[in-house]
């Protein structure tokens, strides 16, 4: 299992032009090696290395083991970006402060201090861990790093090496519902509510759009400024529910904490614009991330399921009921809130899927719905 820990380095006055010279010669080199994975559609890193390494050599000042480090943040690059087959391959820009990656050839740890590549030799940091970085540094193995600069302070992103926690053999289901009006609805009962989240995210979409349609030097200045806030505060709220739902699912004694699979889901948005804009910056998938991996370090098993018609089946009578804002609704005089209900349903396609087979699918609706009944 791996966990990142940000530490936040001090680096003396006479060693700031080293790291931005170095970050701006590592940037040149991705950029040079950019051409060569787009003529080939090449993102594999022992292939690409084949193709590009003796020539970035000849014309960078970077050490060998750094060109490799170069070439392996251009097959990152391009491995976000999951082209599929028979798609154009785009050129990719490394801006000048671009991340550095490091290995465990280019980086060396001892207690609080750094030791770190540079052109012009190894240099020293120091670095003051808090007591979440102490608990993890503790028990993980250093392995790879990246380097990056945020507006003149310097930190040091490492990746450790965690002991993998024990799987539960043992528990009940627990599902979680996401969701805008509520950002999450759980099996144990709690819901969390998003209409304050969704009306600070507007404020931030109307205050970009002013200062763009105003276009002048200050509008611009301040767009800067407040440039990844919102990103910023999103990330901190999904970290907060994240945290809520594992203690949740502990509390509730979950083994298997069933997710939904949204995959492809923004094109199967139909709603008006505004809607659409809010719902595009929708980050579920970050929120899934962070609940996955929390899980993981709980020893709680994670699956995903095919939410088709969970807001709208009923588990009574196999009817598709109404659903008006928070209420489903049944001809079999079923009612029940909506999200919770759904948080029933999706423990219950999970069971009845094969947990051996990793991610699962929702078994047909045409299953559950009597061949007397129409899709409303």
């Amino acid at each position: 299992m791996k966990r990142t820990v940000s530490l936040k380095i001090t680096v003396i006055i006479a060693d700031v032009p080293k790291l931005v010279k170095l970050q701006d010669t590592y940037s040149l080199a991705c950029n040079a090696i950019v051409p060569f994975a787009k003529e080939h559609r090449c993102w594999n890193r022992v292939a690409l290395h084949n193709l590009c390494y003796n020539k970035i050599r000849e014309s960078s000042p970077l050490g060998s083991q750094m060109v490799c480090n170069a070439i392996h943040s251009v097959c990152k690059a391009y491995k976000a970006k999951k082209l599929k087959k028979g798609e154009e391959v785009p050129l990719i820009q490394f801006r000048q402060n671009i991340s550095i990656h490091f290995d465990k050839r280019t980086y060396s740890l001892k207690g609080e201090e750094l030791s770190l590549y540079t052109l012009e030799g190894r240099i020293k940091v120091s670095f003051k861990a808090g007591d979440f970085q102490k608990k993890w540094l503790e028990v993980g193995i250093p392995k790879e790093a990246e380097l990056i600069c945020k507006k003149g302070k310097w930190y040091f992103q490492l990746v450790l090496d965690i002991p993998e926690t024990p799987k539960k053999q043992e528990g009940a289901y627990f599902s979680v519902d996401l969701g805008e009006n509520n950002i999450a609805a759980m099996s144990s009962g709690l819901v969390i509510s998003g209409g304050k989240i969704r009306h600070e995210r507007d404020i931030f979409l109307a205050r970009r759009r002013k200062l763009q349609s105003n276009g002048s030097r200050s509008a611009k200045r301040l767009l800067k400024k407040i440039s990844g806030r919102e990103e910023r505060q999103m990330r901190q709220i999904n970290h907060e529910v994240s945290k809520t739902v594992i203690r949740e699912a502990i509390g509730y004694n979950a083994a298997i904490l069933v997710l939904e699979n949204l995959t492809n889901i923004r094109k199967r948005i139909k709603a008006r614009k505004r809607e659409r804009t809010r719902l595009h910056r929708w980050s579920f998938a970050q929120l899934q991330t962070f609940i996955e991996y929390k899980a993981e370090a709980a020893g709680i098993n994670v699956v995903y399921v095919n939410p088709a018609y969970s807001s709208k089946l009923c588990l009574e009578c196999g009817e598709i009921g109404t659903r008006k804002k928070h209420l489903f609704k049944c001809r079999c005089g079923n009612k029940q809130h909506c999200d919770l209900y759904a948080c029933t349903k999706l423990c219950e396609f999970a069971r009845s899927a094969d947990l051996a087979m990793a991610n699962v699918n929702r078994p047909m609706v045409a299953a559950f719905v009597p061949a007397t009944s129409s899709l409303l």
